[in-house]
């Protein structure tokens, strides 16, 4: 039976052979793992996008999990290689805020990947996944330790991460994510729409409910998502479409005592 998880979420898509590319040099060095694919879809050099699915799916896998993620625009460029150890569980990819959501928890511990062992031997400017990235997911998958890589990072990239602020009767924010139904993901997290009635959104409050099956057909409302963030969709449609607004837009969550019905 296999002994280690791998995840490989990247803006890869499948249309091209990249993913199973770097499949292949991962069983070249261990048969003894699983491979799961945690998204190929990441919209093309969105590292924030890339953070946000990792902070998603992540508490759900296994301790002892390696994610392997590659948005990576600056390949070939002076951005390092990391892996992260963090918790039980360990990242690897480019050091460009991609594992912001763990690097602003305490407890990592980052290794540049330098050490020529634990690469391929022929190292591509434009594709470090198949040559960096996927060897050292795959050697640590073996039990080769973090510090083994390289010299230790004591200052990985951080982007500034998306965080509700305080307002006049209420906390504002902003959409962070549109998925694949048009839901519109926020930077609002689940613990501050507790005490919240409404969403003003697009110029538009909307009531707060528990699920979507709570939404009229082809209403929109607020909802905290499987995400564990504050959340606005259309009942069978798109939330994006109908409001007509995206990544970026301002979003406020009103206070019972302050929400007024219209």
């Amino acid at each position: 039976m296999p002994r280690g998880v791998i995840t490989l979420a990247t803006d890869f898509g499948l249309r091209d052979p990249w993913v199973g590319t770097m499949k292949g040099v991962i069983l070249s060095v261990t048969r003894d793992v699983h491979l799961v694919d945690l998204t190929h879809e990441i919209a093309p050099h969105d590292v924030l996008e890339g953070a946000l699915a990792l902070e998603t799916a992540v508490p759900f896998f296994p301790e002892g999990t390696i994610h392997l993620a590659v948005v990576d625009p600056g390949v070939g460029g002076a951005r390092r290689a990391l892996v992260v150890a963090w918790g039980e569980c360990c990242f690897v990819g480019p050091d460009n805020g991609l594992f912001t959501p763990f690097l602003l928890a305490p407890g990592w511990r980052a290794f540049e990947l330098t050490a020529a062992e634990y690469r391929r031997p022929e190292v591509s400017r434009t594709f470090h996944g198949r040559d960096v990235f996927a060897p050292a997911a795959a050697y640590l998958a073996l039990g080769v330790f973090p510090e083994r890589f390289g010299a230790e990072v004591t200052d990985p990239v951080v982007l500034p991460w998306p965080a509700p602020r305080a307002v006049p009767g209420g906390l504002a924010g902003e959409v962070v994510h549109v998925d694949r139904f048009g839901n519109l993901i926020t930077s609002i997290p689940a613990g501050d729409v507790e005490a919240a009635a409404a969403v003003v959104v697009g110029g538009r409050e909307l009531p707060l409910v528990g699920a979507y099956a709570e939404i009229g057909r082809g209403a929109a409302a607020g909802l905290v998502g499987s995400s564990r963030r504050l959340e606005i969709a259309v009942r069978e449609g798109s939330a994006a479409a109908a409001l007509g607004i995206g990544r970026g837009a301002p979003v406020e969550v009103r206070t019972r005592s302050s929400s007024t019905k219209k």
